[in-house]
């Protein structure tokens, strides 16, 4: 693989060396979120700030672990897990908010994404169409028990990806309204929860890089709900699924050691 990172032997977008970063990181969208994240961490040092790119360090059990931002979309997602497996991550979980899709998702609720319909971009310069966009089960199966153990409502299930937030919000204003309608139309009717932009990039470029990844998400409201004249809770509290993904990393941890 051709190296693009500085003569400091720190890459190009995130601003991080081998050593900076733990085999296990959490990936949220918001660089304001990393700080927030961090503070589950044991020890937890601010390593990098460039651009939509934050980085903290810490430990849980531990064990070195650490948050990255990616930005919004698959693009910017897709730089972050590249340079970071780089550096040596190899274990990723993405903790984000979503629009709900099927009606008993409600704003508050959590999904844990078990695969991701991939209508953006980014994935398909990494890989044909036909293959699938999938997290890993281990993953998959530390965020249920996580979710399971705080009681928590949450929802297991394929999310959409898209690269147009507003697109999806307002689908009709667009001149290619008919391909957006009708898509959107087969989601609800294959059973998708929920709206996104990132894991169908990062699930597919963790498979070309032969690493983890998993998603935990809030959902921060249902459009469908309000569509169908229903109750429509809505929620940016995005706590209860950092608390996930910690938990699932302690989980990971363990089996690892094991």
């Amino acid at each position: 693989m051709k190296n693009i990172s500085s003569d400091a032997g720190l890459q190009r977008h995130i601003n991080v060396k081998a050593g900076d970063v733990g085999r296990y990181v959490i990936l949220p969208g918001d660089p304001k979120r990393c700080e927030k994240i961090a503070k589950y961490f044991d020890d937890a040092k601010l390593i990098a700030d460039n651009r939509e790119y934050v980085t903290y360090t810490g430990y849980l059990d531990g064990e070195k672990v650490s948050v990255t931002s990616t930005g919004i979309g698959g693009p910017s997602a897709s730089i972050a897990m590249e340079e970071l497996v780089r550096v040596g991550a190899d274990t990723f979980v993405r903790v984000g908010t979503s629009g709900g899709i099927a009606l008993d998702v409600k704003g508050g609720d959590v999904v844990v994404a078990t695969g991701a319909i991939r209508m953006e971009g980014t994935s398909k310069e990494y890989a044909p169409i036909e293959f699938p966009a999938v997290p890993d089960i281990d993953i998959v199966n530390a965020l249920v028990d996580s979710c399971k153990e705080m009681k928590l409502k949450y929802h297991t299930g394929v999310v959409q990806c898209k690269d147009s937030f507003y697109g999806q919000i307002n689908p009709e204003r667009m001149a290619v309204n008919y391909e957006l309608t009708n898509k959107w139309a087969a989601w609800k009717k294959l059973g998708a929860k929920a709206s996104e932009m990132e894991s169908a990039a990062l699930f597919i470029v963790a498979s070309h890089l032969g690493v983890r990844c998993g998603t935990v998400l809030l959902v921060a409201g249902n459009q469908e709900r309000v569509a169908a004249g229903l109750d429509n809770p809505v929620s940016q509290d995005t706590e209860m699924a950092i608390k996930v993904a910690i938990e699932a990393i302690r989980k990971l941890i363990k089996a690892d050691k094991e």
